[in-house]
């Protein structure tokens, strides 16, 4: 294995050095390009919240998610596209008679700023960071959950450690294709080998579809004020005793493209829905409803927005 290395290294500084005088600008970008990829891929994550929660249940510690930036995980490739996430082992941690947990969660560090400039889209990025944990260790937590006056629960050290742990395997060349690899080949093979360690991203589409996720990205801008108020048919849906179900709700809005233009809230007796500069619509429910298992589906063909809200189930 260290011999292959050291050919493939050999072929390398000689394409370069090829390079350096055939065309000494493109060799300047490829250094500079490389350069700036090897300080991503290479930058340890770092802290910047940590969410206490408790999973549901009696006995056991609470639950600490440490949500960190890395720029070794991508950004969302869009608006409306999923948000990758990497993410470490839940350990359980004792010590001076304190039993709790800790779990590593890692952004790109754009997700975080966009966060911290829109306190909803940190609030949702909070609900999601919740619903991945429960998913991925087979939890159920309680929503009410505080952030913490520090950035880590643990050391930093052993947060990286966890992170960086994941690995995926790094590609093999073989001894008949090794002469025939172009520079950036070479070059993509060498960085697969030398961080071999990049974790896997988990993107929210990998999540079990949550009960609560209805429109990804949430707007917040300053509203006209006069907005229409898009044309909307509500439906009770009942049993064969005239019980109650769920309501059913279809919203007309035809000025919409996408559904990342809307803002959809829903509590236990009302709805609020808004486009910025297009339409608001607020309803009081005719029965309380449970909004943690709501769901909403936007038609682009027919540009209608289809949301079920399954009836609350009475205390016992």
């Amino acid at each position: 294995m260290a011999g292959a290395a050291l050919a493939r290294a050999a072929q390398l500084w000689s394409l370069l050095d090829e390079m350096a005088e055939s065309d000494p600008q493109a060799y300047r970008r490829l250094l500079r390009r490389q350069r700036a990829e090897a300080e991503r891929l290479c930058a340890p994550p770092e802290p910047h919240l940590c969410l206490r929660a408790r999973p549901a249940g009696v006995g056991g510690g609470p639950l600490f998610i440490n949500v960190c930036s890395w720029k070794r995980v991508p950004a969302p490739e869009g608006p409306t596209g999923p948000t990758p996430v990497s993410a470490g082992p839940l350990q359980e941690v004792a010590g001076e008679g304190d039993l709790y947990s800790i779990i590593d969660i890692a952004y790109n560090p754009d997700v975080l700023q966009r966060g911290e400039e829109n306190p909803e889209k940190m609030e949702h990025l909070i609900h999601l960071t919740l619903k991945f944990v429960e998913e991925r260790c087979n939890l159920t937590l309680s929503y009410l959950y505080t952030i913490e006056s520090f950035q880590l629960k643990g050391s930093l050290e052993m947060m990286q450690q966890r992170l960086k742990g994941r690995q995926m395997p790094a590609p093999h060349l073989s001894q008949n294709t090794k002469k025939e690899l172009t520079l950036d080949q070479l070059v993509h093979t060498l960085e697969a080998e030398d961080c071999s360690n990049v974790p896997v991203l988990l993107k929210e589409e990998s999540v079990t579809q949550s009960k609560v996720r209805l429109i990804e990205e949430i707007t917040s801008t300053e509203m006209p004020d006069k907005l229409s108020s898009p044309v909307y048919e509500m439906i009770t849906v009942k049993d064969a005793n005239k019980k109650p179900l769920k309501i059913e709700l279809r919203i007309e809005l035809p000025k919409v493209s996408s559904v990342s233009e809307c803002d959809l809230r829903i509590s236990k007796d009302d709805i609020i829905i808004e486009v910025p500069e297009k339409y608001k619509l607020q309803l009081d429910l005719p029965e309380l409803v449970d909004e943690e298992t709501a769901t909403a589906v936007f038609n682009k063909g027919k540009r209608v927005l289809f949301i079920t809200l399954p009836v609350a189930k009475p205390d016992p």
